[in-house]
């Protein structure tokens, strides 16, 4: 699977870390913004890096692409995050070829999310492979590949229950509150911040406790406010944030700033607070842990959860498995096949040139040569020699870098396939 024709570099490389070697933090030094993802593949452009892909997300930020070395995909990454080699090469992965393939697959269908069967990251690839098609970055091998993983995800999606009760860090969050705050229905809850983890555990709030006493805080207030409409909740200046912290039970954050955006300075409590922070990077500072009646709890320690939904899930990892192994295998036989394809089309040229020569022969030799049969006669056996040859390359024990170059010797056809 060394294969890829129309790229400049053959060796097909996923490089990234996650949340099963990282922490928060270091997550956090890695993650790619909107302008940090589009330089990045721009920079990739320039250095002629090609069929890229990025996704970041809360739990993993990742490079899919083509390169001569994988540090060339490491670089990109470095550069244009606040992340080191040596922080990466502490915490990291690469994964070379097929290992890349299989990797993209279990990232695609949720088996390797931070919470099993979390299909959220389906939509990040399919936006992170539009960025780099729209730059001109995604080869035919990349798209078949992407369009392979979400038709596997769809799949498993449909046919298991992996996806069943919980799907998400914002699911499990609003678990936790109900299995941690007594009396959740006359308590104040404040969400900060209301990008899409936000809004997801914005609605799993109300879906689930039945809640109207919530809050809703955003720097940008348009946004906050369109929730707020769907939702039925209250929407306050992002000014108040000091007021309403103050008259909040439960604080769930989550923003997209770079920086904590809440300390202990601004906390001026007077009830006990519990702070749920789901945003990579971290925006709640550790020194809020410092006050007294403050319980802070990071998404990492949520996604901890072995409820009894998570435990189920895991009955369905052997059929979701068996889908991704029946959708790959048709993307690696499809991989094989266009590598040999240019060598088997040579070859049947090569043959019908043979052909031809010969029944030019016949024709001047026989007087009552049959022109139709004999075209009809060769052509069959040209094909069949042609499907042996084939079938041959499509053979999982086939070595078939070896056996089109040894096709193309005893045939001659390095000019033509080449």
């Amino acid at each position: 699977m060394d294969d890829v024709h129309q790229t400049k570099f053959t060796t097909f490389y996923a490089v990234g870390l996650s949340y099963k070697k990282a922490d928060a933090e270091t997550r956090g030094k890695f993650s790619l913004d909107a302008p940090a993802k589009e330089r990045l593949l721009l920079q990739a452009k320039k250095e002629g890096i090609e069929a890229l892909i990025v996704t970041s997300t809360c739990n993993r930020t990742e490079i899919y692409g083509f390169a001569q070395h994988p540090f060339q995909l490491i670089k990109l990454l470095c550069e244009n995050s606040h992340g080191t080699v040596e922080d990466f090469q502490k915490v990291a992965f690469v994964y070379k070829n097929q290992e890349a393939v299989n990797h993209m697959f279990r990232v695609g269908t949720g088996l390797d999310s931070q919470i099993l069967g979390d299909f959220e990251i389906i939509s990040q690839l399919k936006i992170a492979f539009s960025e780099s098609k729209a730059i001109g970055l995604a080869n035919a091998y990349l798209e078949r590949l992407v369009n392979a993983v979400i038709q596997a995800s769809k799949k498993i999606k449909t046919d298991t229950e992996i996806s069943s009760g919980a799907t998400s860090v914002s699911f499990a969050s609003v678990q936790y509150i109900i299995k941690n705050v007594a009396d959740i229905g006359s308590k104040n809850i404040l969400l900060f911040g209301t990008g899409k983890i936000g809004r997801h555990t914005c609605e799993n709030l109300v879906k689930h406790t039945k809640h109207e006493q919530i809050t809703l805080i955003n720097r940008t207030k348009d946004k906050a406010e369109r929730l707020a409409r769907k939702l039925n909740l209250i929407v306050k200046d992002y000014a108040d944030l000091q007021l309403e912290l103050q008259k909040a039970d439960v604080v769930v954050v989550a923003t997209g700033a770079q920086n904590p955006t809440i300390d202990k300075a601004i906390l001026n409590l007077k009830k006990p607070l519990l702070i749920l922070d789901l945003s990579i990077p971290k925006n709640v500072h550790e020194n809020v842990q410092e006050l007294p009646g403050v319980r802070l709890v990071h998404m990492d320690h949520l996604s901890q959860m072995t409820d009894e939904t998570l435990e189920n899930r895991k009955l369905y990892i052997p059929a979701a498995e068996a889908i991704i192994e029946e959708i790959k295998s048709e993307f690696l036989d499809w991989t094989k096949q266009r590598k040999f394809a240019p060598t088997i089309h040579a070859l049947k040229k090569k043959l019908n040139s043979i052909k031809e020569g010969e029944l030019n022969v016949q024709r001047k030799k026989l007087d009552n040569f049959n022109e139709d049969h004999a075209e009809l006669i060769s052509a069959r056996i040209i094909q069949k020699i042609t499907n042996h040859f084939a079938n041959h390359l499509k053979d999982d024990d086939t070595a078939v870098d070896q056996s089109i170059e040894w096709i193309e010797r005893i045939f001659q056809l390095e000019s033509d396939s080449k």
